[in-house]
């Protein structure tokens, strides 16, 4: 795993990769809970980096 995979772009790719499968009719109920949450850590973790990067840019903002 390189470090694109951390990268936002990638935690967005993927969840949209897990949308992809859970809108599949022949995913069963146990693969899709699997699914949902691999995509709700995905989520969760590209909301942390925008959050981490509006403190940077305010942080950046409140020194000029």
């Amino acid at each position: 795993m390189d470090n694109n995979d951390f990268s936002f772009e990638a935690k967005l790719k993927n969840a949209k990769d897990i949308l992809q499968t859970l809108m599949n009719p022949d995913i069963t109920l146990e693969n899709s809970v699997k699914a949902y949450e691999r995509g709700m850590k995905e989520l969760q973790e590209a909301q942390k980096m925008l959050e981490d990067a509006e403190i940077k840019i305010n942080q950046i903002k409140s020194t000029q």
